[in-house]
């Protein structure tokens, strides 16, 4: 039960008569509604009532909703009231920098209070006709109109509370009860779950744009004695505020909820670089072999000439830049000494195709391709004349945008794993690795551990960059190639798991 319906909940007990004890002493609901039936004669005699005003229209036994206690009674909302519509305003007729009397329009009940918003409309010198439908501190108002497509506010009622009075703009319902004594009690009534949905559906249908006066003033309303009703007053007044904390507590654990799977992602992913993921194997041929393989493979790139002499470089690691402990199978190298960066051609939005030779813009990176692991397709296409000059990445290359909106998502990794060679847009670099397992890294690019590095590095606010030299030469853990396969099962199978979490 969220704070809602536990609000629902406690105001239905509260109108059902079952919220607070009966007490026999209580003077009976009959006898006050004698009393308002008396003041409201009295009003007609010094004519500030009409005498149809007094007539109550009978209710039929198939019209009561739900039992109530003996000494409570039934009566129609009209019967204790007085009311009035407000004013059409046009738009010459007020201002929105304040100045004179605010009006109250329906989108001021949004809420179970009268709240001015910031454009409030206010008219600085109003006639006699705006002045007719002015609101004063106790008078109730309901919201009898809202648009289609957002019914929220319809049958909102709240309690005026300002001591300054207002103005009532057309289709909100001012209305007072003859005895101030009752206003809080019905605010409670008109507010229930039974009250609004009945009058908002007018007689079952779906919730209309447009609440019909008739049918509010011939709502029923449960009706307890006086001293009851302020009993059931102060009960809803104690409990309130409860459900208010009960709705924050339920706000953060919802919250929670919805961030429990990434966090634990984001969790396994740091197990994982930091090799407590999987148990190693000592018959895993260990990570320095693997680099000796990758220098290997390198060289043999320069002789084809496919890479120049200085990638061979390699910068070493000093202990200050290593972040954590890593099994000593593992070793720490930079990202660009395991594989060759390539930055890609700029590909225009003109030059994009529904079919044609595949290609991959870097604002895809955001919207389509970095939502999964890898990637088989790409959902743009180019010319033979646009595909010829741009740069190719192949299956098993990892893709990183290198311009973004924010340091947080820049240079976030997704595998290729199509057949197709696949053009490269600007703004965005392929990765090829050498030798080793290409998940893992993607895995670990997408870690907290790479991304704090990556946040540093990135250049901008508004636009934000990040250039294949600073990607390449953040520190990496590199495990033996069995265990990244291994790694990589791990969290796959793990994540399968937390997805099944956000179904549930």
């Amino acid at each position: 039960m969220n704070a809602q319906q536990l609000r629902n909940s406690i105001l239905q007990e509260a109108i059902e008569g079952r919220l607070v004890p009966q007490d026999p002493n209580d003077e009976p609901a009959s006898v006050l509604l004698d009393r308002i039936r008396k003041e409201k004669l009295q009003l007609v005699k010094e004519g500030n009532l009409k005498k149809k005003d007094l007539v109550e229209k009978p209710i039929s036994e198939d019209e009561i909703p739900f039992e109530v206690p003996e000494s409570w009674e039934w009566v129609r909302l009209g019967a204790l009231i007085s009311y009035q519509n407000g004013y059409a305003y046009n738009s010459s007729e007020t201002n929105k920098e304040g100045k004179g009397i605010p009006v109250i329009k329906s989108g001021n009940l949004m809420t179970l209070e009268v709240v001015l918003k910031r454009n409030n409309d206010f008219v600085e010198h109003p006639n006699d006709k705006m002045l007719a439908s002015k609101i004063v501190k106790g008078d109730m108002l309901m919201c009898l109109s809202s648009q289609s497509d957002n019914p929220e506010p319809l049958g909102k009622t709240a309690i005026y509370k300002f001591d300054t009075f207002a103005l009532l703009n057309q289709r909100v319902l001012k209305f007072r009860p003859y005895s101030d004594e009752l206003t809080t009690f019905l605010f409670y009534t008109i507010n229930s779950f039974y009250f609004w949905y009945n009058v908002s559906h007018q007689g079952g249908g779906s919730a209309q744009a447009n609440l019909k006066l008739n049918h509010v003033l011939d709502m029923l309303v449960p009706f307890p004695p006086l001293a009851e009703q302020k009993r059931i007053v102060a009960k809803i007044e104690g409990l309130m505020p409860k459900v208010e904390e009960y709705g924050k507590a339920q706000e953060k654990l919802n919250k929670l909820n919805e961030e429990l799977p990434e966090r634990l992602k984001k969790s396994i992913l740091q197990e994982a670089i930091e090799g407590r993921l999987v148990p190693q194997d000592s018959n895993d041929e260990p990570a320095s072999a693997l680099l000796a393989k990758i220098r290997e493979e390198k060289k043999q790139l320069v002789k084809e000439g496919k890479l120049k002499k200085k990638d061979l470089e390699e910068k070493s690691i000093s202990e200050d830049e290593i972040p954590f402990s890593i099994p000593d199978s593992w070793e720490w190298v930079r990202l660009g000494d395991i594989g060759i960066f390539e930055r890609g051609n700029g590909i225009k939005r003109d030059e994009t195709l529904d079919s044609g030779y595949p290609c991959v813009r870097y604002g895809e990176m955001y919207t389509k391709y970095r939502m999964a692991p890898t990637f088989d397709k790409t959902i743009s296409f180019t010319s033979l004349s646009v595909f010829a000059k741009c740069r190719k990445a192949h299956c098993g290359d990892l893709f990183m945008a290198l311009t973004g909106e924010n340091k947080q998502d820049i240079a976030l990794a997704a595998q290729y794993v199509g057949e197709d060679e696949v053009a490269v847009g600007g703004d965005l670099c392929h990765f090829t690795i050498i030798t080793a397992y290409p998940l893992y890294f993607v895995y670990l690019i997408n870690s907290c551990y790479f991304s704090s590095k990556k946040e540093v590095l990135a250049t901008g606010d508004i636009i934000v960059h990040i250039s294949t030299d600073k990607l390449a030469s953040i520190p990496i853990p590199l495990p033996p190639c069995a265990e990244q396969k291994r790694i990589v099962e791990k969290i796959e199978q793990l994540f399968k798991e937390i997805d099944k979490l956000k179904t549930k």
